[in-house]
């Protein structure tokens, strides 16, 4: 059964089961003026589950998306050699998608025990960041930039829980290009030997969305992208974080 998320709803295991949450385009969300959560504000969507705490929200319309779109494909160099393969379970893989890592002078990032060092900002992400800062009231440093080419690339379930992620800071979930799968999964509830029966949360997101992962989401809750084979078109995704600078000393 489908749900539409209204903002501010709130979603539980004592509900009906969640298949798949339609998340609401800009002309049927409504504002409540009385939210000063955030600093710029736009029309949020609230999506919680147990343990899950996410916003959602369109922060470009698709003209200044589709712009903000072609200029990164001019800018961003993406990763290759070492900085392009995963490490799963002792064995080496092609990351099966594109990666680049930009942030602020000096800082790096260590997943899939490979470290990636940030290069400089872009004046497009640059401007992606200051937008996600405005409307958020949260400072970010660093940024991971995934390009899927089409349905095929994909991301597989993890949590981003390194130890140099502020724990206080969400994470800033930004998607350009065409709109795929998100979906979620309870860490209780994940392979043929779960624990519990937790339904999974699954999104679509949009091109010009914004996804506000909120503690204690990414402790809780696994995440990924599946393969779309239907989907024959590019995406961009960028995922702005804070790093704590005096724990990498």
């Amino acid at each position: 059964m489908e749900t539409f998320v209204k903002k501010r709803s709130f979603i539980s295991e004592a509900r009906s089961p969640q298949k798949k949450i339609k998340l609401e385009s800009d002309e049927g969300m409504e504002q409540d003026e009385e939210d000063e959560e955030f600093s710029h504000p736009v029309p949020w969507q609230k999506i919680e589950a147990e343990g899950l705490d996410c916003d959602y929200a369109l922060l470009f319309s698709k003209e200044e998306a589709d712009n903000l779109c072609k200029q990164l494909e001019e800018e961003v160099v993406y990763s290759t050699g070492e900085e392009a393969k995963v490490q799963v379970f002792g064995k080496v893989y092609d990351i099966p998608r594109k990666q680049a890592t930009y942030g602020d002078a000096g800082l790096t990032y260590t997943y899939s025990r490979v470290t990636r060092l940030a290069n400089s900002w872009t004046p497009t992400l640059e401007y992606i960041r200051d937008a996600v800062t405005k409307t958020t009231g949260q400072a970010f440093n660093f940024v991971l930039v995934n390009r899927y080419k089409d349905g095929q690339d994909h991301m597989g379930e993890h949590r981003d829980d390194e130890k140099e992620l502020d724990p206080l800071c969400p994470i800033a979930s930004v998607s350009l290009g065409a709109p795929r799968d998100f979906i979620f999964r309870h860490r209780d509830a994940r392979g043929k030997q779960s624990l519990r029966q937790i339904e999974p949360v699954k999104l679509e997101l949009a091109h010009g969305s914004l996804l506000l992962m909120n503690s204690p989401t990414n402790t809780f809750w696994y995440h990924s992208l599946p393969v779309r084979k239907k989907s024959s078109l590019p995406r961009i995704n960028l995922t702005f974080r804070r790093i704590v600078v005096d724990r990498k000393k």
